[in-house]
């Protein structure tokens, strides 16, 4: 009688789901919150309580450059405090200038010459837009946010068409989150000059003493009418 011998292999089995034990549990958690606190963080330095900016600061030559504008424009003698007497004389507009041009960063520079405004108050040009940003301090007796600074955005289309000049309100922002139209009195996206010059008023004034007015990247220029 013949004996078959079978060789007989070990059954191999699937290996065991890996389960998280209690360390990995803390450690996923830990992590978890120390990523929501760092964002959390930077949400609020970014939008809710921001730090205030930093002043614009000209050059030499582009310090030359804007006292030569604001010599044109005839500001009051001695910027820096000290005020001349005046010298009387009779009026005249013979070679007045009614062109005014100033760069973005002139703009800024000025709030930051005159006012603390400047660490509060940024102005952007762009093309046929003009756009802020604020910073607007709490009183202290405010709900929830008294004494803390919000950071608030607009944005304002300039432009000249058909012989008037357009503005229209694109919108405002708090904390990044944009203003509903309802709550802007329906504002958004109307030509204010359009809209109300026929009423008289001040944008009937408005549109009737500008001859030109142009906002592009980093500047803006503005013709006033005789």
């Amino acid at each position: 009688m013949t004996t078959e011998t079978q060789s007989i292999e070990p059954t191999e089995h699937p290996p065991r789901p890996r389960r998280f034990d209690r360390l990995h549990v803390v450690l996923m958690v830990l992590l978890a919150i120390i990523t929501g606190a760092v964002v959390s963080v930077w949400v609020l330095t970014v939008y809710v309580f921001p730090d205030e900016f930093k002043p614009v600061i000209l050059s030499a030559e582009e310090n030359q450059v804007l006292d030569a504008k604001l010599s044109r424009l005839e500001t009051t003698p001695g910027r820096a405090g000290a005020t001349l007497p005046l010298q009387p004389e009779a009026y005249s507009e013979v070679g007045a200038s009614r062109d005014i041009a100033l760069t973005e960063k002139e703009l800024n520079a000025l709030l930051a010459n005159n006012t603390d405004l400047a660490r509060k108050l940024a102005i952007d040009l762009s093309s046929d837009l003009l756009s802020v940003k604020l910073l607007l301090p709490l009183d202290e007796d405010f709900p929830v946010l008294g004494g803390k600074t919000l950071k608030v955005k607009a944005g304002v289309e300039l432009a000249f068409n058909d012989g008037q000049p357009v503005v229209v309100l694109k919108g405002v922002s708090v904390m990044g989150v944009p203003v509903p139209n309802a709550w802007l009195g329906n504002m958004k996206n109307i030509d204010l000059v359009q809209e109300f010059g026929q009423q008289g008023g001040f944008w009937a004034a408005f549109a009737d003493g500008v001859d030109a007015i142009r906002v592009e990247d980093g500047r803006l220029s503005i013709r006033l009418k005789e």
